[in-house]
């Protein structure tokens, strides 16, 4: 497997468009029907296929009519945290009490400041 941070965004959108077309064909989809299916203009299509990917809400529908969505579950998944994580974020929100000043402002620093 590439590691993908070593691959430049034009050959990542070339594999992706790649990938798109694989699974067009794969599914026995036209170009066209794909199109009217996505509500995604036919020269858009093409231009994807090519990885001349420019419209994400495109891609996005593509993906959804192609039955390839979940291959962005991660970027949508809210991060778990573990039961100790919870326990520790509690505790320390609750000795980082705010403090309220003490005492009263008097006339005279009432006047030095800059109210």
């Amino acid at each position: 497997m590439e590691d993908v941070y070593m691959l430049t965004d034009a050959t990542i959108l070339s594999k992706i468009g790649e990938k798109i077309k694989a699974t067009r064909l794969k599914q026995n989809i036209t170009q066209q029907s794909l199109s009217e299916a996505a509500n995604v203009s036919l020269s858009s299509i093409k231009k994807i296929e090519k990885g001349e990917i420019r419209s994400f809400d495109s891609l996005l529908r593509l993906l959804r009519t192609l039955g390839k969505l979940d291959t962005l579950q991660q970027l949508v998944e809210e991060e778990q945290m573990s039961p100790s994580e919870y326990y520790n974020l509690v505790q320390s929100s609750k000795t980082n009490k705010r403090k309220r000043a003490a005492g009263r402002i008097n006339q005279k620093q009432m006047e030095d400041s800059e109210w």
